[in-house]
């Protein structure tokens, strides 16, 4: 028998009584390092908020933007280490305390590795796209031998909560959940392998590791409703790639169409294109590129997800992600309620 699983769209969160007088009470800040004793090497984000280590998203002055609005930016892998260190240094040099980058699992991965840390990084991401791998279990070893505790480690992606729970014990602090529903990935449809988001998160959230090793959700999420419906699930952070995308932050030039309407490029890391531009090849062909209008700032982008969060958190009377998790109750909606829960007047003309 199969078991169902379910996607953002599917559930709904039940409104609960609030006592919650203004949303400025509510507290998003993040822990992503739990069982660290050591209050000196805590890292505390004020924001569940992630840029994705994609090379159309993240470099320096996206991971600057990112760490001055509260949240953090994962500088991408895919250019050389003296490229990602020179992105390292800039944003340093511009303030930012909590500095990740990523980096592979295979290749020159240990002094990619070595580069950044010396370089300052206090957040190593072996960002690969199927983490329950054997390539992942020895990066974490050959990881944990080189740096001991020094340096926070996530890892991903994963589907299941045995991924999860396997990466923890490899080594990992934080992981990254969730194949295959990005906005720009086609893994599910070109292998037919993956597992909605949500359901990941779901599954993960009840592993005995969960409150401990932070849970990424990471892809699907396409509105601040699904952000805080992940939240919910038992997500302590979240990765958004396509909701940040083409904003001034995001490297890339801005572009012009027939019309006069300015644009970005996004593309999926697996993308043919993007393979071709890092390392002049491609090997697997499970991404797409595609335009996105210009956007501006990311503040605007990120304070609207971030309002939205709030406002979803106060809706089930919570002041804090941790009592979302405690208090959220789900319940499952049909298409038609789908339907229902989305703008739906009729255009007119006036």
């Amino acid at each position: 028998m199969f078991k169902p699983a379910l996607s953002f769209d599917d559930v709904l969160l039940v409104p609960k009584y609030s006592e919650i007088i203004t949303r400025k009470n509510i507290c998003l800040s993040v822990k992503m390092n739990p069982t660290q004793e050591d209050a000196n090497k805590q890292i505390i984000l004020r924001s569940p908020i992630i840029s994705s280590p994609m090379d159309t998203i993240t470099e320096s002055q996206m991971a600057t933007e990112m760490s001055r609005l509260g949240g953090l930016g994962i500088i991408h892998r895919y250019n050389t280490i003296d490229q990602q260190v020179d992105h390292i240094n800039s944003a340093i040099t511009n303030g930012v305390q909590n500095v990740a980058a990523a980096i592979g699992a295979s290749g020159d991965y240990l002094d990619r590795a070595t580069a950044l840390h010396d370089a300052g990084v206090n957040i190593i991401c072996i960002d690969i796209a199927h983490g329950h791998h054997i390539l992942m279990k020895s990066a974490l070893h050959e990881l944990r031998q080189l740096f001991g505790e020094s340096i926070h480690i996530m890892a991903g992606n994963v589907a299941t909560r045995q991924g999860y729970e396997d990466l923890v014990m490899w080594g990992a602090n934080s992981v990254r959940v969730g194949i295959g529903g990005g906005s720009i990935c086609s893994t599910r449809i070109k292998t037919g392998h993956g597992v909605p988001t949500f359901q990941s998160v779901l599954d993960c959230s009840h592993s005995k590791y969960a409150g401990d090793y932070p849970i990424i959700a990471d892809g699907g999420i396409r509105t601040s409703g699904d952000a805080v419906k992940a939240l919910a699930a038992g997500a302590d952070l979240l990765i958004f790639g396509s909701m940040l995308s083409g904003t001034k932050e995001t490297p890339g030039e801005v572009l012009m169409n027939k019309s006069g309407k300015e644009y970005k490029i996004y593309r999926g890391m697996a993308s043919p294109q993007a393979q071709i531009a890092w390392k002049g090849k491609f090997s697997s062909n499970e991404g797409v590129v595609s335009s996105v209008a210009y956007k501006g700032p990311v503040q605007e982008v990120f304070q609207d997800i971030l309002t939205g969060i709030k406002s979803g958190i106060s809706y089930s009377g919570a002041l804090s992600i941790l009592d979302l998790q405690a208090k959220a109750k789900f319940i499952k909606q049909t298409f038609a309620g789908l339907g229902e829960s989305r703008t739906h007047i009729h255009n007119k003309s006036l």
